[in-house]
């Protein structure tokens, strides 16, 4: 086992501790479109003024200066405005803070890979654990450049950081980046100018439990009618009292509507966010609100009926059900998702194949899951795998994170638990032990598969290999059941029979000692051998 790193305890992955469900607004006549877009525009240049200085401020920052730019917003719009406004600029800069640390250490283990590899002979093989040296003068040159480039970024970030500087583009980067290749994705300028406008308005406000149906800036009423405070310049397209406009449209939403209207009718927080689409060319209103915590359930009594195994891979979730020692039941189950197309396909294609998981699941009244804790930020490095770009855009397409959230989300409500496990050697191990023996004639067991079992079993508690002694009373459950594991520390148990030389079995003919009194003489005819006849003592009789 030298050599290995060690592994991480199995642990219960917490429920979600928020919700949000989007529904449309249908039927918003024009002068409601416009007074949406007035709102929008004219909060949304507040938020940029505001996001402005907050990242001014940078680590200066305080309650003290949150106060002065809530005190400075508010003749422009109102005090909720104002508040929420604020609060969003904390968060989009605390956001933009850990993004900021995470790409100062991507940067940080770029350098220190290029640094170990350059150090390297031109050819030398790598490890397991450590890559070897460039495979030409050519390449090892290119990236002695590259290491020059990253370590100007890395000068650059760690001063940064140090500073407190960060990088927010308001409405996205990858918008604003999309102005230079208009024709490339067959936008004009007007259509481009349209949706970056969009993405920059704001009408969003968090909700405030006590207040009348939990928010008081946007309202949104148990039967569905939406009304919205405006700011002060804009009172004058107000529609309803105390500065209120009261929309047209009456919303419904279909999912968790219940929970919502409960909420809505205790007068309980729940925060609103208004937005447009500008390629369907609709209105949306997402709310959302946060969740009690949930208990977690103990380790030993989510895999009180088994577990079933779960291996992720790029195309397809890998299952298979355990029972409560660790031993495979039934046929393995996959279910496949695509992640080509857009965002909304490759998320529904992920909710697809968990559905299908999940009613499995209950459809055998197991009540636990377990999946790998995967985390491929240092694997994604073209530092590591330079040459590999199929191996690096396979691992980039994993939706890890992607899944784990939605997972931990849908088991919340079917009452299945999710237990993540380290991830190392999982493929490696399950194929070892177990992809060979419940390989038959009928069922072909694939390496995914005997991963889902290396993961499950890791999950119970017990060790990937098999176990192969029987039990001590001749094939017969006198000293347990024969599904008792072996101890960890007995590895002569699960290893291979040794190899013994010679006859093992009564069938074997006896070995030339014994049949050279019988045995036809190989000798050539009519030549004289030089070795007399001998006679065995064993074939002596009484």
């Amino acid at each position: 086992m030298s050599g290995l790193r060690g592994l991480v305890a199995p642990f219960v992955v917490p429920g979600p501790s928020g919700m949000a469900v989007r529904t449309r607004l249908k039927q918003l006549t024009t002068t409601d479109v416009e007074v949406l877009r007035q709102v929008g525009a004219h909060l949304g240049a507040l938020a940029s003024r505001d996001l402005k200085a907050r990242c001014r401020d940078g680590l200066g920052h305080d309650a003290v200066a949150w106060a002065g730019r809530k005190r400075e917003l508010t003749p422009l719009s109102s005090a909720r405005w104002a508040g929420a406004i604020t609060k969003a600029s904390n968060d989009q800069w605390a956001l933009a803070r850990r993004s900021a640390h995470a790409h100062l250490q991507s940067l940080d283990a770029g350098v220190r890979t290029l640094r170990h590899r350059l150090s390297l002979p031109i050819g030398e093989n790598g490890s397991k654990h450590a890559s070897g040296g460039y495979r030409s003068r050519r390449e090892w040159h290119a990236k002695a450049r590259r290491l020059h480039v990253l370590e100007d970024r890395l000068a650059r970030a760690r001063a940064e950081w140090a500073a407190g500087r960060v990088h927010v583009v308001r409405g996205g980067k990858r918008l604003a980046r999309l102005r230079h290749q208009l024709p490339d994705v067959g936008l004009t300028e007007a259509g481009w100018r349209e949706r970056r406008e969009a993405a920059r308005w704001f009408v969003q406000a968090d909700g405030e439990s006590g207040k009348r149906f939990g928010n008081e800036t946007i309202r949104i009423s148990p039967g569905g009618e939406v009304s919205l405070r405006l700011p002060g310049p804009l009172a004058h397209l107000a529609n309803a009292a105390h500065g209120r406009y009261v929309l047209t449209a009456r919303i419904r939403f279909a999912h968790r509507g219940q929970e919502w209207a409960d909420r809505v009718a205790a007068n309980r927080a729940v925060a609103y966010r208004i937005h447009h689409d500008t390629m369907r060319g609709r209105w949306y209103v997402t709310a959302s609100w946060q969740k009690p915590v949930t208990h977690t359930v103990p380790l030993a009594a989510a895999l009180a009926e088994g577990v079933i195994g779960v291996d992720m891979n790029a195309d397809h979730l890998a299952a298979w059900r355990l029972d409560l020692h660790g031993n495979p039941v039934g046929h393995p189950r996959r279910f496949a998702y695509d992640l080509i197309g857009s965002a909304d396909h490759r998320d529904a294609q992920v909710r697809h194949a968990l559905t299908q998981l999940l009613h499995w699941a209950t459809s055998h009244g197991v009540k636990a899951i377990a999946v790998e804790d995967l985390d491929f930020t240092a694997e994604k490095t073209r530092e590591k795998h330079g040459h590999r770009k199929q191996f690096r855009q396979l691992i980039s397409g994993m939706p890890t994170s992607r899944l784990r959230t939605r997972l931990a989300s849908m088991a919340d409500r079917t009452g299945i638990t999710v237990i993540a496990v380290d991830p190392a050697y999982t493929s490696r191990w399950g194929a070892q032990h177990w992809q060979k023996p419940l390989t038959t004639s009928t069922r072909r067991t694939t390496r995914h598969d005997a991963a889902s079992i290396a993961v499950g079993r890791r999950a119970q508690g017990f060790p990937i290999r098999r176990r192969t002694a029987p039990p001590r009373t001749h094939q017969s459950d006198g000293r347990g059941h024969r599904t008792i594991q072996a101890d960890r520390k007995a590895l002569g148990r699960e290893g291979p029979r040794p190899r013994i030389p010679g006859p093992r079995t009564r069938s074997v003919p006896p070995d030339t000692a014994r049949t050279r009194a019988t045995r036809t003489p190989n000798t050539v005819r009519g030549a004289r051998s030089e070795q007399g006849w001998v006679q065995d003592s064993l074939l002596l009789t009484e």
